[in-house]
């Protein structure tokens, strides 16, 4: 289902999503996990875990996903709500929207490269962008903010160097990569965090201290050499930024 922000559409959107036919998740006899079992679990006489296959299910409907979807619409986004889906143990897509463009002040951004990312994070990745990132942008720099490049959102995997599920396993988290200009300008944190001019060194530290403000785990060059060049933003409980 894809969704617009319109004045009309947002009072419409929690009742278009049942109409629509974005039910509940399927039961297990079709495909959803049983009752009590781990998302993605089997047990012995079944195929093993690293077998485990993809099982897509119906757009959610439950009442938290159902709001922030229409919290997201009414922000100005354009998003695809995406059927939940298991696709291995401790990898998930649920509550998931797929973001075609987010809205600023008086314009709207393009995104490039993100997969598909929790309602709840695209919804606080748009208030960044926006209050954060747009606004910083014109002011330090002088031009609006035309695009956001990504370096993906979703994937099954753990954090490296342990065996414990990354956030990307969740759909939780996006690792942003550089921010283009209306002007053309490029700002990429690879080459400009150390290197760029004084302007875009306090740009990416301005929009670095934005996002701490509202993701619960911040993670930039700072903290590691596998982060020199991007930010990866988490939608977590704890509060942590580096």
């Amino acid at each position: 289902m894809t969704f617009t922000a319109t004045p009309k559409a947002i009072p419409l959107l929690a009742s278009a999503l049942a109409l629509a036919g974005c039910g509940s998740l399927i039961p297990a006899s079709n495909g959803g996990p049983a009752a009590g079992q781990a998302a993605g679990s089997t047990s012995a006489s079944s195929r093993p875990p690293a077998r485990v296959a993809s099982t897509p299910q119906r757009v959610s409907n439950r009442a938290g996903d159902v709001t922030c979807f229409a919290e997201l619409n009414a922000a100005g986004a354009s998003f695809d709500a995406l059927p939940d889906a298991y696709s291995a143990p401790g990898c998930s897509t649920l509550g998931t929207v797929q973001l075609s463009a987010l809205a600023g002040d008086a314009s709207r951004f393009g995104i490039s490269n993100i997969g598909p990312v929790t309602c709840r994070a695209a919804t606080t990745f748009n208030g960044w962008l926006r209050f954060g990132v747009d606004r910083a942008a014109r002011e330090i720099l002088g031009s609006p903010l035309a695009r956001v490049e990504t370096m993906g959102s979703y994937a099954c995997r753990n954090v490296a160097g342990s065996e414990r599920r990354s956030a990307h396993a969740r759909a939780e988290a996006i690792d942003v990569s550089a921010f283009v200009l209306e002007n053309g300008r490029r700002i990429a944190l690879a080459e400009d965090w150390d290197n760029g001019s004084a302007a875009e060194r306090e740009f990416l530290r301005v929009v670095h201290r934005s996002a701490c403000k509202r993701f619960g785990t911040v993670l930039g060059p700072e903290y590691n050499a596998a982060h020199r060049d991007h930010f990866h933003l988490e939608e977590s409980s704890g509060q942590f930024c580096r």
